[in-house]
């Protein structure tokens, strides 16, 4: 189903087990300095496509987002934390080669503050999350691992938070 189909209803996130999130972005510290922010703007559109042409890396799904005319940020889905962390620290991939500049810069003294990079990640356990979409296209955590009819998680968010992936065939056995 193409991304913009919107879902009559409510619908919750198909998610199942934990779900892991990154954070990552950069703040424009310096305007006039371009030379400086547009390539770290360039490179996040880089290693999307890259990981879009590598789904067995684990990225599940992106929403691309503007905090401010200065600060602009990724919110990233991963299969798990592992595969987050290999892509990260796989000298084979674009990531590992752009710290590794940023790293040289940063050692030969030539980082002037001109561009702040920044990420978050979190790993959050099963029965912590809960998502509710009302007439939506999959957006977000469903976009990234699906989307339910909410009464197959629960009506209300204690219920849909209360949810266990496998409490079915625990329950059946």
């Amino acid at each position: 189903m193409p991304e913009t189909s919107v879902i009559r209803g409510r619908t919750t996130a198909g998610a199942e087990g934990d779900v892991v999130v990154l954070l990552i972005g950069m703040r424009v510290n310096r305007f006039w300095a371009v030379h400086h922010w547009v390539p770290v703007l360039l490179s996040m559109g880089r290693m999307l496509r890259e990981l879009a042409k590598e789904p067995e890396r684990g990225l599940l799904g992106h929403v691309l987002l503007t905090a401010s005319p200065r600060t602009y940020y990724v919110v990233q889905y991963w299969e798990s934390k592992e595969k987050l962390y290999a892509y990260a620290h796989s000298p084979d991939m674009f990531h590992h080669r752009a710290w590794s500049i940023i790293n040289r810069k940063e050692r030969a003294g030539k980082v002037r503050g001109h561009v702040g990079l920044w990420h978050e990640a979190y790993i959050v356990p099963e029965g912590s999350y809960e998502a509710i979409y009302a007439d939506m296209p999959a957006f977000g955590l469903a976009a990234a691992h699906g989307q339910v009819p909410v009464e197959k998680r629960g009506r209300r968010a204690k219920d849909r938070l209360a949810y266990r992936s496998g409490a079915t065939a625990r329950e059946g056995a």
